[in-house]
């Protein structure tokens, strides 16, 4: 989004007042794709989004690993089912409309131990009552006619699967939001909300904008309610505003690694692994990207930064928040075995590339380079169990009751937005009476 057409609160005049309906923090996929269906359904109302960063799609959204993902592994009846199915077929609907590029290149999830056959095959009824497009279970030959280099014993074929770049998605919500008449505020780094001090009671102004929204740099806009959609911050957004400090986030953070393009042949579409019910994340698979590179990985390991896409960022704060947080240490308790793995891998290439060779034994480390970064936002529960599903809540009190947090919006957020998007709007206009 240039910006040019991004709105800041600071004029030649100094700073002005600005009064919304509705303000939604956090300028991410969600939260863009959250204010551009609301903005749709209420053309009437005046909509901001709040962004601390100088830019949308800055974090969680421009760090992803560009998936398309069509719903296969999700618990049938579960939202993150519903909405990953729903919102697959909006996305590629959505891009086709405003000609976004994307590749609908496939995915396979390959068994190459035998028992991991039983669990390919629950993993193949899950998407069938998930009700995923064109599944189907193959065999050796099968796998190697769609993907040459690739072994493997059983593969569950999922031709719906695409890529896309989310950033360029967010950045077309962003566009959507705009040209309705939203407003969108960089550079607003959201520290305090709280109900106005009426001056004159019966100012109206003050009964419909009672909501103060306080920015870093001392910036205040005036609302009637609050969404957020904050990712990485979305517990502490909650405790500012006195909601739940439950679930709290802990950053993981994923390294990928890339193949060097000379090798780019050894992977046509998406190669994944058989996910362990023993472990909390997924493991190392194949991506390719939307500019023709293959992405690697990714692991997952304790992120000491919120924001820290480098292996040594550190921020005292965040750390410390993690690591006094019970509910981290049963997790981390829980899986003793996985977590030195993975840390182990961090720090090892020829580590990370054996696990790459179960798949395509030809990758050998000398074709591979260190890539990208991201950090997932992971919701935990006090008992230390991963949060899998979509939480939206708010609060009690003057300010708890006008917002509405959408507190965990895991993978496959992106690929559901639209249809996340269109379920956060019916609950805003249930909790906010729009």
């Amino acid at each position: 989004v240039p910006n040019a057409i991004l709105t800041s609160l600071q004029t030649g005049e100094g700073e002005r007042e600005i009064s919304f309906d509705v303000a939604v923090v956090g300028a991410g996929i969600v939260g863009l794709a959250a204010a551009r269906e609301l903005i749709q359904r209420h053309p009437s109302l005046a909509f901001a989004v709040l962004e601390k960063e100088q830019e949308p799609a800055h974090h969680q959204s421009g760090h992803n690993s560009g998936v398309i993902h069509s719903g296969i592994y999700y618990t049938p009846g579960s939202l993150k089912a519903k909405l990953c199915v729903q919102g697959a077929a909006l996305c590629y609907k959505y891009c086709d409309q405003k000609g976004i590029p994307y590749k609908q290149c496939g995915k396979l999830i390959v068994a190459v131990e035998h028992d991991e056959i039983p669990r390919l095959k629950a993993l193949y009824e899950r998407g069938l009552q998930n009700n995923v497009p064109g599944l189907k279970l193959i065999g050796p030959k099968e796998i190697q006619e769609k993907e040459p280099f690739c072994r493997g014993l059983m593969a569950l074929d999922s031709p719906y699967t695409g890529i896309v770049d989310y950033k360029q998605v967010a950045q077309s919500y962003a566009r959507d939001f705009q040209e309705a008449g939203g407003t969108i505020l960089t550079d607003f780094e959201v520290t305090n909300m709280e109900m106005a001090k009426e001056s004159s009671p019966e100012s109206e102004d003050g009964l419909k904008y009672p909501v103060i929204v306080r920015s870093k740099k001392g910036e205040e806009i005036s609302c009637g309610h609050i969404l957020t959609c904050a990712g990485l911050h979305s517990d502490r957004l909650s405790e500012i505003s006195g909601c739940s400090p439950e679930p709290r986030i802990v950053p993981f953070r994923g390294d990928y690694l890339v193949l060097k393009p000379e090798k780019s042949y050894l992977v046509k579409g998406n190669i994944y692994p058989v996910p362990n019910p023993r472990f909390p994340f997924l493991g190392f698979h194949f991506t390719p990207r939307m500019d023709g590179s293959i992405w690697l990985g990714p692991n997952a390991v304790l992120a000491f930064k919120r924001e820290g896409y480098k292996l040594l960022d550190f921020s005292p704060g965040d750390f410390l928040d993690a690591v006094t947080y019970s509910g981290l240490w049963k997790l981390v308790l829980r899986n003793v075995s996985y977590g030195l793995g993975e840390l182990y891998r961090a720090f090892s290439l020829s580590a990370q590339v054996r696990q790459l060779q179960k798949f395509i034994p030809e990758v050998t480390t000398n074709d591979v380079l260190r890539g990208p970064s991201g950090v997932r936002a992971q919701a935990l529960d006090s008992q230390g169990n991963l949060v899998d599903d979509f939480v939206f809540d708010g609060g009690t009190g003057d300010v708890g009751s006008r917002i509405l947090h959408v507190r965990n919006a895991p993978s496959p957020a992106a690929t559901s937005s639209l249809a996340i998007a269109a379920a956060i709007a019916a609950e805003a206009e249930r909790r906010f009476q729009l």
